[in-house]
Protein backbone atom coordinates (compact mmCIF):
# COMPACT_ATOMS: atom_id res chain seq x y z
CA UNK A 1 0.00 0.00 0.00
CA UNK A 2 2.85 2.53 1.05
CA UNK A 3 4.15 1.62 -2.29
CA UNK A 4 1.28 2.59 -4.59
CA UNK A 5 1.22 6.15 -2.34
CA UNK A 6 4.70 7.17 -3.12
CA UNK A 7 3.92 5.69 -7.03
CA UNK A 8 0.81 8.16 -6.74
CA UNK A 9 2.90 10.73 -5.28
CA UNK A 10 5.75 10.97 -8.23
CA UNK A 11 2.83 10.49 -10.76
CA UNK A 12 1.24 13.36 -9.58
CA UNK A 13 4.67 15.40 -9.24
CA UNK A 14 5.30 15.05 -12.50
CA UNK A 15 1.51 16.11 -13.54
CA UNK A 16 1.71 18.73 -11.91
CA UNK A 17 5.15 19.99 -13.50
CA UNK A 18 3.50 18.89 -17.22
CA UNK A 19 0.18 20.98 -16.11
CA UNK A 20 2.45 24.19 -15.25
CA UNK A 21 3.52 23.42 -19.15
CA UNK A 22 0.42 23.09 -20.61
CA UNK A 23 -1.12 25.98 -21.25
CA UNK A 24 1.30 28.96 -20.76
CA UNK A 25 0.09 32.59 -20.63
CA UNK A 26 2.59 35.47 -19.60
CA UNK A 27 1.42 37.46 -17.05
CA UNK A 28 1.98 41.55 -16.43
CA UNK A 29 5.39 41.09 -15.05
CA UNK A 30 7.14 38.56 -16.10
CA UNK A 31 5.53 34.86 -14.53
CA UNK A 32 3.03 32.62 -16.29
CA UNK A 33 -0.55 31.44 -15.77
CA UNK A 34 -0.89 28.33 -15.53
CA UNK A 35 -3.28 25.24 -14.88
CA UNK A 36 -0.63 23.32 -12.12
CA UNK A 37 -2.94 24.64 -9.17
CA UNK A 38 -5.60 22.00 -10.57
CA UNK A 39 -2.92 19.35 -10.40
CA UNK A 40 -1.62 20.79 -6.78
CA UNK A 41 -5.45 20.76 -5.07
CA UNK A 42 -5.43 16.80 -6.20
CA UNK A 43 -2.29 16.06 -4.73
CA UNK A 44 -3.39 17.31 -1.34
CA UNK A 45 -6.89 15.88 -1.67
CA UNK A 46 -6.17 12.67 -2.55
CA UNK A 47 -2.63 12.21 -1.05
CA UNK A 48 -2.45 15.14 1.82
CA UNK A 49 0.74 15.83 3.40
CA UNK A 50 2.36 13.23 0.58
CA UNK A 51 0.49 14.87 -1.74
CA UNK A 52 1.68 18.26 -0.51
CA UNK A 53 5.18 17.34 -0.99
CA UNK A 54 4.08 15.91 -4.33
CA UNK A 55 2.76 19.41 -5.68
CA UNK A 56 5.13 21.33 -4.15
CA UNK A 57 8.14 19.12 -5.98
CA UNK A 58 6.38 19.65 -9.45
CA UNK A 59 5.53 23.25 -9.48
CA UNK A 60 9.18 23.83 -8.16
CA UNK A 61 10.45 21.76 -11.00
CA UNK A 62 7.88 23.53 -13.76
CA UNK A 63 9.84 27.12 -12.76
CA UNK A 64 13.40 25.70 -12.97
CA UNK A 65 12.53 23.98 -16.14
CA UNK A 66 10.90 27.19 -17.50
CA UNK A 67 13.43 29.42 -15.79
CA UNK A 68 12.38 31.02 -13.65
CA UNK A 69 14.49 29.88 -10.90
CA UNK A 70 14.06 32.73 -8.60
CA UNK A 71 10.45 31.28 -8.16
CA UNK A 72 11.74 27.61 -7.49
CA UNK A 73 11.71 27.86 -3.39
CA UNK A 74 8.70 30.38 -3.18
CA UNK A 75 6.85 28.39 -5.24
CA UNK A 76 8.21 24.90 -3.48
CA UNK A 77 6.41 26.03 -0.19
CA UNK A 78 2.97 28.27 -1.28
CA UNK A 79 2.15 24.93 -3.63
CA UNK A 80 3.16 22.74 -1.03
CA UNK A 81 0.81 24.69 1.41
CA UNK A 82 -2.32 24.76 -0.65
CA UNK A 83 -2.19 21.26 -0.91
CA UNK A 84 -1.93 20.72 2.46
CA UNK A 85 -4.31 23.41 2.98
CA UNK A 86 -6.80 22.10 0.50
CA UNK A 87 -6.10 18.23 2.23
CA UNK A 88 -6.95 19.91 5.66
CA UNK A 89 -10.35 21.77 4.64
CA UNK A 90 -11.61 18.82 2.39
CA UNK A 91 -11.36 16.57 5.25
CA UNK A 92 -13.08 19.09 7.56
CA UNK A 93 -15.94 20.16 5.35
CA UNK A 94 -18.71 18.05 5.59
CA UNK A 95 -21.11 19.15 2.76
CA UNK A 96 -20.80 17.20 -0.60
CA UNK A 97 -18.27 16.96 -2.26
CA UNK A 98 -18.09 19.41 -5.31
CA UNK A 99 -18.87 22.35 -2.36
CA UNK A 100 -15.75 20.86 -0.13
CA UNK A 101 -13.38 21.29 -3.68
CA UNK A 102 -14.57 24.61 -4.12
CA UNK A 103 -13.93 26.10 -0.38
CA UNK A 104 -11.06 23.95 -0.02
CA UNK A 105 -9.64 25.12 -3.38
CA UNK A 106 -10.72 28.66 -2.97
CA UNK A 107 -8.74 29.39 0.45
CA UNK A 108 -5.71 27.48 -0.97
CA UNK A 109 -5.81 29.78 -4.04
CA UNK A 110 -6.21 32.61 -1.65
CA UNK A 111 -2.81 31.32 0.04
CA UNK A 112 -1.32 31.32 -3.63
CA UNK A 113 -2.06 34.57 -4.56
CA UNK A 114 -0.85 36.33 -1.16
CA UNK A 115 2.11 34.29 -1.18
CA UNK A 116 3.02 35.17 -4.59
CA UNK A 117 2.03 39.30 -3.80
CA UNK A 118 4.84 39.16 -0.50
CA UNK A 119 6.97 37.67 -2.59
CA UNK A 120 7.10 39.94 -5.45
CA UNK A 121 6.70 42.92 -3.31
CA UNK A 122 9.88 42.18 -1.83
CA UNK A 123 11.54 41.70 -5.30
CA UNK A 124 9.76 43.99 -7.58
CA UNK A 125 7.43 46.57 -5.53
CA UNK A 126 3.93 47.34 -4.33
CA UNK A 127 3.35 48.17 -7.98
CA UNK A 128 4.49 44.93 -9.78
CA UNK A 129 3.61 43.22 -6.84
CA UNK A 130 -0.67 44.25 -7.76
CA UNK A 131 -0.45 43.74 -10.91
CA UNK A 132 -0.11 40.22 -10.97
CA UNK A 133 -2.84 40.02 -8.21
CA UNK A 134 -5.27 39.36 -11.31
CA UNK A 135 -3.29 36.70 -13.23
CA UNK A 136 -2.68 34.94 -10.06
CA UNK A 137 -6.59 35.12 -9.69
CA UNK A 138 -7.39 33.63 -13.24
CA UNK A 139 -4.77 31.05 -12.78
CA UNK A 140 -6.66 30.16 -8.99
CA UNK A 141 -9.73 30.17 -10.91
CA UNK A 142 -8.82 27.67 -13.54
CA UNK A 143 -7.09 25.73 -11.40
CA UNK A 144 -10.20 25.38 -8.73
CA UNK A 145 -12.33 25.04 -12.48
CA UNK A 146 -9.88 22.20 -13.42
CA UNK A 147 -9.52 20.00 -10.46
CA UNK A 148 -13.18 20.03 -9.79
CA UNK A 149 -13.99 18.79 -13.22
CA UNK A 150 -11.13 16.01 -12.39
CA UNK A 151 -11.84 15.24 -9.48
CA UNK A 152 -14.36 12.29 -9.86
CA UNK A 153 -12.63 10.63 -12.54
CA UNK A 154 -9.16 10.91 -10.38
CA UNK A 155 -11.34 9.52 -7.21
CA UNK A 156 -12.58 6.44 -9.66
CA UNK A 157 -8.86 5.41 -10.62
CA UNK A 158 -7.08 5.79 -7.14
CA UNK A 159 -9.84 3.85 -5.79
CA UNK A 160 -8.94 1.08 -8.36
CA UNK A 161 -5.61 1.76 -7.56
CA UNK A 162 -6.31 1.05 -3.78
CA UNK A 163 -8.29 -1.93 -4.00
CA UNK A 164 -6.60 -4.90 -2.52
CA UNK A 165 -6.43 -7.82 -5.00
Amino acid sequence: MKNRKLILAALFAALTCVATFLVRIPSVIGGYINLGDGMVLLSGWFLGPVGALAAAVGSALADISAGYIIYAPVTFLIKGLMALVAYGLIRGIKKNKITANIISGTLSEVIMIAGYFVFEWIIYDFGGAIANIPANAVQAVAGITAATLLYSVFKRNIEKIFEDK
